[in-house]
């Protein structure tokens, strides 16, 4: 593309005439290594074949220029980026919250939303709540935390152990490896 002098900042790439080399090592359109050769020469040799002379490594010796569509590369190279992180799972924080009174059923029921949590690929963090004249009996309630864990250690470890935090306990489960 003739006198074209785009620079795209976040790739740091010199496209055309931002080349000032003397002389590159330049790879066609087709991937072939077409040799080193002047800046000049290199510049004539993309624009007879209407694409963009660009700087694909700057700290090589000589540098090395290729003969691309500079519109397509960065739209490749935008797509790739997008792929990758559509392809990244970001971990979650669950949280399950009970009360020391809880019933062993309400008990079972969130044990099994921990299990689909973990699942998933998330961490949970289980709190035990206390409220007014529960906080007196706090070591007492700590073995429901223990019986959740124990109830899941098939598909989770504990990632922190029970912990006193203000007014609850909190322990933190993560799934295990497969």
């Amino acid at each position: 593309m003739e006198g074209t002098t785009i620079r795209n900042n976040n790739d740091n790439l010199f496209i055309n005439e931002q080349i000032r080399d003397r002389e590159v090592r330049v790879i066609g359109p087709d991937g072939e290594m077409l040799g080193i050769m002047s800046a000049l020469e290199a510049r004539k040799l993309a624009e007879e074949a209407d694409l963009d002379l660009v700087k694909i490594s700057p700290g090589a010796k000589p540098p090395v220029c290729k003969i691309i569509d500079y519109g397509k590369y960065k739209y490749e190279k935008t797509r790739k980026e997008k792929d990758a992180k559509k392809k990244q799972h970001t971990v979650e924080i669950k949280e399950i919250r009970m009360s020391p009174n809880i019933d062993t059923n309400d008990l079972q029921t969130k044990i099994n939303a921990a299990r689909k949590f973990l699942t998933k690929g998330d961490r949970v963090k289980v709190t035990l709540r206390f409220r007014g004249r529960e906080m007196a009996h706090m070591q007492q309630s700590a073995h429901i935390l223990t019986d959740f864990a124990d109830a899941l250690k098939d598909c989770a470890s504990v990632d922190k152990t029970p912990k006193v935090e203000g007014r609850s306990l909190t322990m933190f489960l993560a799934g295990k490896k497969q």
